[in-house]
C-alpha cells in the first residue's frame, strides 16, 4: 500500500510547522466519529489543514465528510464497515454499487487513495471472519470494472489477539485455526496487489494487562534497558517496535516476509479507570510524542530495519459515544471545541520525550486517572440553558454554588454556570458512559478546568 500517513504537526506553543516527508518513516491520524458533539465536517477539514495535516484515516464513507474533503489536499482512506462484509462477499454487484456510490462519485477531487475492508474482523462477534477475503476481492474487481484499482489499495486492519504468541517477537505466530482459512489467502491477495497489511498495535494493553512485567519506560519511548530477543539477539527499546516485529515474525512463518506493514491504529488514552493502569495525560504526551520523535528520526524496526515505519495515531477526537471504559472515549488528541487534549512537540527535532529533559502537560498526582465534565461552547446558548435546567432540576446536580451571591456565581456566564451543573451531575453519577453529554451541549475532559477551583480541584 502507498504511504497514506499524514504530516500532524503540534508544537507545545500552539503554533505550526509542517515536516517534511521523512525517509525514515510518516505519521497518520485516525478520524473516527462515535460521537454527538464534533464540530461538522467542513470545520474539520480546517483544522486538520490548519495543523499540516494531510492524511486522513475514516472508518466509513459519510457522505458529509468525504464532500467535506473535496479539493483540501488531504489524502484519504475509507472502510467499508464489518456488517457489510457479507454483502460484499456474496455478490459482485453489491460491491459495484458500493464502489460507485462511496468511492468512484467522490475521486478524483476527494483523493481517495485506500480502502479498509472491514476492521479487526477476527474479533467481530458476528462472525465475519469468512466473509473477509472474498470480500477484498470482490472490492479489488470492483475497483478494475471502474478503472480505480491501479490508484487505490485494499487492505483490512488486524488486531494483535490475530497472534497466538508475541514473545519474544522472532517468535510471533497466528493463531493455527485462522492460517490456512484467511491468513494465508488475504496475505497472498496483499502481495499480489502490491498492498500493505494494515495493523492495529497498542502497548497501552500490553502495559496495562503486564505492568508487573513491563516497564512504563519500555512502553512510552523513554530511556529504558531495553529487552533482547532470546531467539535472535535483537536488541528492543521500546514495546511498539516489538508488536510490529511480531506481525512480521509471523508472517515470515507462514511464507509471506516480502508483505509490508502499516499501523492503522495506536494511542494512548488520556484518562481511564482507576483499573486501566497507565491511563492520563502525562503517559498519552509521552507516548505519543515519543512515537513521533521515533517515526521521523529512526529507522523500521530492529527485524526491518529498511522498512519505513508508518503510524496512524488513534485517534483525532475524543469520542463521547463510544462504550466501554473510561479510556475508551480517551484516546483524541483534540477535544470536540478543537482544543488540545495536551501538547505534543510532534517534530522530529524536538527534545527527547523524557521527564528529566523535557516536560509534558501533567496533572498533579491527586488528578490521575479523574475526568470532568465541562459544557461545549460552540454549543447553542439554548442547549446549554436545557442542560443546565435539566442538571439542576431532575438531574439533582448540586447547584446553590453558582445561585446569585453564593461562592462560585462568578464568572457569571451560562457557559460557566452550566460547566458547574454538568460536572455536578457527571461526578454525582459516578462519571458513567452518557452522563456528560447533555444533548452535545458537554464532552469529557482529562484535566481539571480552572473555571470553579472549588469544584474542580
Amino acid at each position: 500500500m502507498s504511504l497514506f500517513v499524514l504530516s500532524l504537526l503540534m508544537l507545545s506553543s500552539f503554533s505550526v510547522i509542517p515536516f517534511t516527508h521523512a525517509e525514515s518513516g510518516m505519521i497518520g491520524v485516525n478520524y473516527g466519529r462515535i460521537a454527538n458533539n464534533l464540530p461538522a465536517p467542513e470545520k474539520v477539514v480546517e483544522l486538520l489543514k490548519s495543523q499540516g495535516i494531510n492524511r486522513v484515516k475514516l472508518y466509513d464513507t459519510d457522505a458529509s465528510v468525504l464532500t467535506a474533503l473535496a479539493n483540501s489536499g488531504i489524502k484519504v482512506v475509507v472502510s467499508l464497515p464489518n456488517e457489510n462484509l457479507s454483502a460484499a462477499a456474496a455478490d459482485q454487484s453489491y460491491t459495484d454499487a458500493w464502489v460507485q456510490d462511496n468511492v468512484k462519485k467522490y475521486t478524483p477531487a476527494t483523493d481517495i487513495e485506500a480502502i479498509a475492508v472491514g476492521n479487526e474482523v477476527f474479533v467481530d462477534p458476528r462472525n465475519t471472519t469468512a466473509y473477509l477475503v472474498p470480500a477484498m476481492k470482490n472490492v479489488q474487481s470492483s475497483l478494475a470494472k471502474f478503472s480505480l484499482d491501479g490508484a487505490i489499495k485494499i487492505s483490512s486492519p488486524l488486531a494483535l489477539s490475530a497472534l497466538a504468541n508475541s514473545y519474544p517477537p522472532s517468535a510471533g505466530s497466528f493463531k493455527p485455526d485462522l492460517i490456512e482459512p484467511v491468513i494465508k489467502p488475504m496475505l497472498d491477495f496483499l502481495r499480489k496487489t502490491s498492498s500493505h497489511l494494515m495493523v492495529n498495535a497498542y502497548p497501552f494493553f500490553a502495559y496495562a494487562a503486564n505492568a508487573d512485567k513491563i516497564s512504563l519506560e519500555y512502553a512510552l519511548f523513554k530511556e529504558n534497558a531495553g529487552n533482547v530477543d532470546s531467539g535472535n539477539g535483537l536488541k528492543y527499546e521500546n514495546l511498539l517496535d516489538a508488536q510490529i516485529d511480531a506481525v512480521f515474525a509471523a508472517m515470515s512463518a507462514v511464507g509471506f516476509n516480502d508483505v509490508k506493514v502499516v499501523v492503522t491504529e495506536t494511542g494512548w488514552p488520556s484518562a481511564g479507570d482507576e483499573n486501566e493502569i497507565g491511563a492520563g495525560s502525562a503517559n498519552a504526551a509521552a507516548y505519543n510524542g515519543g512515537l513521533v520523535k521515533r517515526v521521523l528520526t529512526g529507522n523500521g524496526t530492529p527485524l526491518k530495519p529498511e522498512e519505513p515505519l508508518n503510524v496512524y495515531l488513534f485517534a483525532l477526537f475524543n469520542e463521547n459515544q463510544k462504550t466501554g471504559p473510561t479510556s475508551e472515549r480517551n484516546y483524541g488528541l483534540f477535544y470536540p471545541n478543537e482544543n488540545k487534549v495536551y501538547d505534543v512537540p510532534f517534530s522530529a527535532k524536538s527534545a527527547p520525550v523524557d521527564d528529566s529533559k523535557e516536560k509534558v502537560p501533567v496533572k498533579s498526582p491527586s488528578h490521575v486517572g479523574q475526568t470532568w465534565c465541562v459544557a461545549n461552547g460552540k454549543t447553542t446558548k439554548e442547549k446549554l440553558q436545557e442542560g443546565l435546567d435539566y442538571a439542576c432540576g431532575e438531574g439533582g446536580a448540586d447547584c446553590r454554588p453558582i445561585q446569585k451571591g453564593a461562592t462560585c456565581y462568578d464568572p457569571e456566564s451560562l457557559e460557566a454556570h452550566a460547566s458547574y451543573a454538568f460536572n455536578s451531575y457527571y461526578q454525582k453519577n459516578a462519571r458513567g458512559v452518557g452522563t456528560c453529554d447533555f444533548g452535545g451541549a458537554a464532552y469529557v475532559v482529562s484535566q481539571p478546568p480552572s473555571t470553579y477551583s472549588i469544584l474542580f480541584s
